[in-house]
């Protein structure tokens, strides 16, 4: 930032890491002040410190520029973990703001555009094999960060996979902040007793369900993360490897459909999903073309 890095005694601080650490410090500022209605605010303020002194660890170890193979495992080893947990740390801190869930809010926009609640409107759709397709884009998602992020690294070096580091911490950050001013249940948390027809499938639709029923907090909706990072990810590959924006174009097609015919979201969710990504890429570029955003070697 700002041409250079910062510096936190030993440890150079990049663009990707001060965005990072911040979005934790605010979450556990928030469940400071807040912490009349967190549950348990005080073990996700020790978790929360202890997952920014591993991911400085991590950082004095090499991770902080991905200069040579190994120094960028770690990196993006490092960007992930600490990505991943601020996600899971949203969870207990949604309501603070409204203490409640909005969405009746949702659910009246989406009947005065579309006259009807498109989730259950798409039963009508609703085959395994199709089924099947649309889990497998939801559920792959998770791997196309790391494959294009090496893709990347190996095809143009590091000051690009920095670009794509950047870019998907700052939509994610943004984007769970999002959760805690617009706090929204979801299709099946809200209303799952109004879907009668059952998503079956085979292989990959029992393992997007587990993940469903093992991984997933209620909440955590609008904006639509999985669309806001597959959005990054299809614009990153467009500009720094076309090859795979071309292979990746149908399922990331799919996976903005997926997230409806899936019951994971709304169809707001995931437009505001897509808006959040367009709108932090324009952000990203603008730096750049500022000056005020350069990667550069430690």
């Amino acid at each position: 930032m700002g041409g250079g890095r910062l510096a936190l005694g030993k440890i150079a601080l990049g663009a990707t890491d001060g965005v990072a650490l911040a979005g934790l410090a605010l979450l556990t500022l928030l469940a400071i002040v807040f912490h009349g209605r967190v549950d348990g605010w005080a073990v996700i303020v020790l978790k929360n410190l202890a997952v920014a002194g591993i991911y400085l660890a991590c950082l004095s170890l090499g991770g902080g520029a991905a200069t040579n193979p190994r120094r960028f495992i770690l990196r993006m080893a490092g960007v992930l973990f600490i990505l991943t947990y601020i996600n899971l740390a949203v969870d207990k801190l949604q309501l603070i703001f409204h203490g409640r869930w909005l969405d009746e809010s949702i659910l009246k926009l989406e009947d005065t555009v579309f006259g009807i609640q498109p989730t259950i409107w798409l039963q009508r759709f609703i085959s395994k094999p199709l089924t099947e397709w649309l889990f497998f884009t939801y559920v792959i998602y998770l791997v196309l960060y790391p494959v294009l992020a090496i893709i990347i690294f190996s095809r143009k070096g590091h000051r690009a996979v920095e670009d794509f580091f950047f870019t998907i911490s700052l939509t994610n950050v943004i984007g769970n902040l999002g959760f805690l001013v617009y706090p929204v249940a979801g299709p099946i948390a809200h209303m799952g007793g109004q879907y009668t027809v059952p998503l079956d499938g085979y292989v990959w639709a029992s393992i997007g369900e587990y993940l469903r029923s093992q991984w997933q907090f209620v909440g955590g909706t609008i904006p639509s993360l999985h669309c806001a990072n597959a959005t990054v990810i299809w614009l990153m590959a467009c500009r720094y490897h076309r090859p795979s924006f071309w292979v990746l174009s149908p399922v990331i097609l799919s996976l903005y459909v997926s997230t409806v015919y899936c019951r994971y979201h709304y169809v707001t969710d995931s437009i505001a999903g897509v808006a959040l990504a367009l709108a932090v890429w324009a952000i990203a570029r603008a730096l750049h073309q500022s000056g005020s955003l350069r990667y550069q070697k430690k």
